[in-house]
């Protein structure tokens, strides 16, 4: 009876002890499926790849490389609006914007309502010479239909070796027909400092105050911004409006370049910080500006001001070195690396955040002006219709694509020269310039302070 009992109680430990590990088991198993593991998520997209070529109904006009192209772009797009993965041709797109120079025909375009428009073109080019106008549509390109073309094929077919002719059939609505307009390409260098002119003349105005508009951060900006500087110095400048207004960005090393020209030396300009160490970054002032310690500086900020911009007019607001105007800008505060990639392609990756002197985060929150001048849509429109290369010359042509009542407006509006931002910053100048120039925060103690 003992050894019944016995026997029993051993039983039922056993089974206690066999039930406990299948749970401890089963325990295990569902901690080891919720691990991030690489292989079962890559055997899960290769089973897709492969369902995908063998079973979806136009499979054969895919190949593997469309798909695994299509997955990356998914797959970055997913992460922010600033990461992507660039095929070859965008990633020397790339290249060649911010080197500041290519082979073309000297052609802003995109998409516009599904034809492929010009948004504008370059001055001292060959479209600008043939007189090719914004809102110009590009029909054909030797003879090949743009119907279907997205900005990769357009900028593929414009481009070229020097010297190489291109055809383009344009359509504008001022003519009654399209006409062909056959361009030889050109070694473009895109000029990122301009005049309030839209060109680099670079005089002096009224007041002797001087106006700089900063148009993107290329890799030859700081240098273009120091001849503009100097023209103007020589004409006796005595203080700057610096207009970033619509300015997407760029180049970090052409932003600390250029607050290094209005900095003495040691100042911090901007910081970096993100997941790795390696991203933790301060870089500060060389000391390159300690000549234009007083010279007043107004910056013209809007919506349109990212990135770059906002690293420059964050820093230049934290240190009193500035006075920014304007509206709130952007908020693109975010570190892009570039990421090469062996087949010519490259992953533009989010990698850090951008704060200021002060260490305010400029990503999604921007950077608020010290004077907020709003303008109108129409104001602003106005305001880059004067810029256009070419609108001067017919610009009933370029209003053509506005309504007949918003035509009228803005040709009055364009002939009127209003520009509100601007004529604050103008005023805050001379300003400054009749009740004395305010230096920057420990500036140089040798250098006096100048009324005017």
């Amino acid at each position: 009876m003992k050894k019944r009992l016995s026997y029993a109680v051993l039983v039922f430990f056993l089974a206690a002890y066999v039930l406990r590990g299948a749970q401890v088991y089963r325990q295990l198993a569902a901690a080891a499926g919720e691990k991030d593991d690489a292989y079962p998520q890559l055997e899960l997209f290769s089973r897709v790849l492969q369902r995908v070529r063998k079973d979806y109904v136009d499979g054969e006009k895919l190949t593997y490389k469309d798909l695994v192209q299509g997955a990356l772009k998914g797959m970055l797009g997913t992460l922010d609006p600033h990461s992507e993965y660039m095929e070859p041709v965008k990633y020397n797109e790339l290249k060649e914007d911010t080197e500041g120079s290519f082979s073309g025909v000297g052609l802003q375009v995109g998409m516009r309502d599904g034809a492929l428009t010009v948004v504008a073109p370059i001055e001292d080019t060959p479209a600008f010479e043939a007189g090719i106008m914004a809102g110009d549509h590009i029909e054909k390109i030797e003879g090949q239909s743009t119907d279907k073309f997205n900005m990769a094929d357009a900028i593929q077919h414009l481009r070229g070796e020097p010297g190489s002719k291109v055809t383009l059939t344009v359509s504008r609505p001022a003519w009654t027909e399209s006409r062909d307009i056959v361009l030889a390409r050109a070694d473009i260098r895109v000029y990122t400092v301009k005049d309030s002119n839209n060109r680099r003349e670079f005089t002096i105005g009224p007041n002797h105050l001087g106006y700089l508009r900063l148009t993107q951060f290329g890799e030859k900006s700081a240098d273009e911004l120091e001849e503009a500087l100097v023209k103007l110095e020589g004409q006796g400048m005595t203080g700057l409006i610096l207009d970033l207004r619509g300015n997407p960005g760029g180049l970090l090393d052409q932003a600390v370049a250029v607050c290094e020209k209005f900095l003495e030396k040691g100042k911090p300009i901007v910081s970096t910080e993100g997941r790795n160490a390696a991203a933790d970054v301060q870089r500060k002032s060389s000391g390159f500006g300690k000549k234009r310690l007083n010279l007043p500086l107004v910056l013209l900020v809007n919506g349109g001001s990212a990135s770059a911009s906002e690293i420059v007019s964050g820093c230049l607001q934290d240190l009193k070195r500035a006075v920014v105007v304007g509206e709130q800008t952007f908020g693109k505060g975010s570190v892009q690396s570039i990421l090469p990639l062996p087949d010519g392609s490259a992953l533009r990756l989010t990698t850090a955040k951008y704060y200021t002197p002060s260490h305010k985060v400029i990503h999604e929150h921007g950077i608020t002006p010290d004077i907020t001048v709003p303008i109108t849509d129409e104001e602003e429109t106005a305001i880059q219709l004067r810029r256009l290369p070419g609108s001067g010359l017919n610009l009933n042509d370029v209003l053509k694509s506005y309504e007949p009542e918003k035509r009228e407006r803005l040709r009055e509006m364009v002939h009127d020269q209003r520009d509100p931002q601007l004529e604050r910053a103008l005023d805050l100048l001379k300003g400054i310039n009749l009740f004395g120039q305010r230096p920057s925060e420990n500036a140089d103690k040798n250098v006096r302070p100048v009324l005017r």
